[in-house]
């Protein structure tokens, strides 16, 4: 009888289901959106019972699709979006509040008073971590000042708190198992990402019980079994990992020095440095990147808030396609973007400027400007800015950088590789299978139960599908990435 992985792939603005053979092919897939939330500006909320029952939705409509049950299925993999929070109670088994989503900016004051404090670097050498109103700690702290009654009902050991994978592994439990991953953790701004424990100290500074958080596990194990009437069968989870660790997984960036970006809603460019944390010297993140038995890689990344989101903005806002795959055809009508940039600072700027109060900004328009140098310009921009990352990233490694992978939706996008490609001065890699999110979820999950043998196993699989030399133009390149640097330094808000 044929075995099967399952990955859970929950993101930003759907869940999704995949279902992997034993060659690494995907076999089915299932996908649903949900609603987002934004009570005031700034504000982003999802529903964690919308998140759950999309999953849900597709879990079995995956599964159903190529006629299988839980006995079918060796291991389930779940990958999610990172330093999303959720906070719940165990007796109504009900979150007391909406999910507080990775983008949201509700605690920015609250992090420049942590910074006023001098607590950069004390954080910052814990944690790998920006002091940012990214990840989780902050918006637990809101949660329990902010609820009526939480801190108490937190004070008394009844809230959980959960990324949005402690959350799916609750309910795919049924409350028997509260635990999450090293990955997870480390996006907590609670964890030490060197004793690979909660931090008591950073649990005192935010006002934070113990009981709430979640048991940590290693990325590649069996951590719970599902009690859900979503399989007829007990299915062991058996790997997690955040989805930004899980595509450099899916990668197969396992060697130190390898380094790939996700084209998503935001961008998320993450290098492999081995297994000691790199700390960088110039605003990137050190984050755990997984842990296999007892083995620890680690991490550098670099964040990017407007990714292809930039081009639902120029659908939904600027009205100038009518479906995000025109973008293309637009902006390939124009050679370049005519001297005009775009950044695409909408919610702020992330790596390395970490600016939460910049916003967008075009410039260079002139009365030739059309709606196609503007395409061209927001596509340049995602470029730009994993530019900016990548040559901080080098740096910090004191290595030049050979190639970079790619995947995620607008990795597809030819005219955007091209231009990153040139902007890099390296060759662009993309790989057969750009579901590599939902991959590395995979081949963590089925690693721990003996579905593949090892990682060697798993570099026979992966596969190129196109590789973008670099141009040898460098004389406009460069003249580029100076316009690209006089644009960034007049949209922050805040210049030394």
């Amino acid at each position: 009888m044929e075995q099967y992985i399952l990955a859970l792939d929950q993101g930003t603005t759907s869940s999704r289901a995949v279902v992997f053979d034993h060659n690494g092919q995907i076999r089915s897939v299932a996908q649903k959106e949900f609603k987002q939330y934004f009570p005031q500006p700034g504000w982003v909320e999802h529903n964690p019972n919308e998140i759950w029952s999309s999953q849900a939705s597709v879990i079995a409509e995956a599964i159903s699709a190529i006629d299988i049950n839980g006995l079918d299925i060796a291991g389930i993999g779940i990958t999610n979006q990172r330093e999303t929070t959720i906070v719940w109670d165990i007796d109504t088994e009900e979150p007391i509040y909406n999910a507080i989503v990775w983008q949201d900016r509700r605690t920015a004051e609250f992090c420049d008073k942590l910074k006023a404090q001098g607590l950069v670097d004390k954080i910052r050498e814990k944690t790998g971590l920006i002091i940012d109103a990214y990840f989780s700690g902050t918006k637990i702290k809101w949660i329990l000042d902010n609820v009526p009654g939480a801190r108490k009902r937190a004070e008394m050991g009844k809230l959980r708190f959960g990324n949005v994978d402690s959350w799916l592994i609750w309910r795919l439990t049924r409350g028997e198992a509260h635990v999450t991953d090293v990955t997870n953790a480390s996006r907590t701004m609670l964890f030490n990402i060197h004793t690979l424990k909660w931090d008591e100290d950073l649990l005192k500074l935010f006002d934070i019980p113990m009981s709430m958080l979640p048991e940590v596990k290693s990325s590649s194990e069996v951590m719970a079994h599902t009690k859900t009437t979503i399989f007829a069968h007990e299915v062991p989870i058996a790997g997690v990992a955040g989805d930004q660790q899980a595509a450099l997984f899916g990668q197969m960036c396992v060697d130190p020095g390898a380094i790939k970006n996700t084209y998503g809603t935001g961008c998320f460019v993450m290098l492999n440095t081995g297994e000691k944390p790199v700390m960088s010297e110039n605003n990137l993140l050190t984050t755990v990147a997984w842990k296999i038995g007892d083995t620890v890689n680690y991490a550098l990344e670099g964040s990017i808030y407007v990714g292809g989101s930039v081009v639902q903005w120029l659908r939904d806002g600027l009205g100038i396609i009518k479906s995000s795959g025109e973008v293309e055809e637009l902006a390939s009508t124009v050679s370049d973007s005519g001297g005009v940039y775009f950044v695409p600072a909408l919610t702020g700027l992330a790596a390395p400027y970490w600016d939460p109060y910049a916003r967008g900004t075009i410039v260079g328009i002139t009365r030739g400007t059309t709606a196609a140098h503007i395409a061209r310009a927001a596509l340049d921009g995602i470029a730009f800015q994993t530019y900016d990352i990548a040559k901080d990233m080098a740096k910090d490694m004191n290595h030049p950088l050979t190639e970079l992978k790619v995947d995620g939706g607008a990795s597809r996008n030819n005219l955007l590789m091209q231009y990153q490609a040139n902007l890099l001065g390296i060759k662009v890699v993309r790989p057969k299978i750009t579901e590599t999110t939902a991959l590395g979820a995979a081949y963590l999950a089925g690693l721990a139960v003996g579905f593949w043998k090892d990682i060697d196993e798993l570099k026979r699989q992966w596969q190129v599908e196109r590789t973008f030399e670099p141009t040898k133009d460098t004389e406009a390149i460069e003249a580029a990435k100076k316009g690209w640097a006089d644009a960034v330094s007049r949209t922050l808000s805040r210049q030394d």
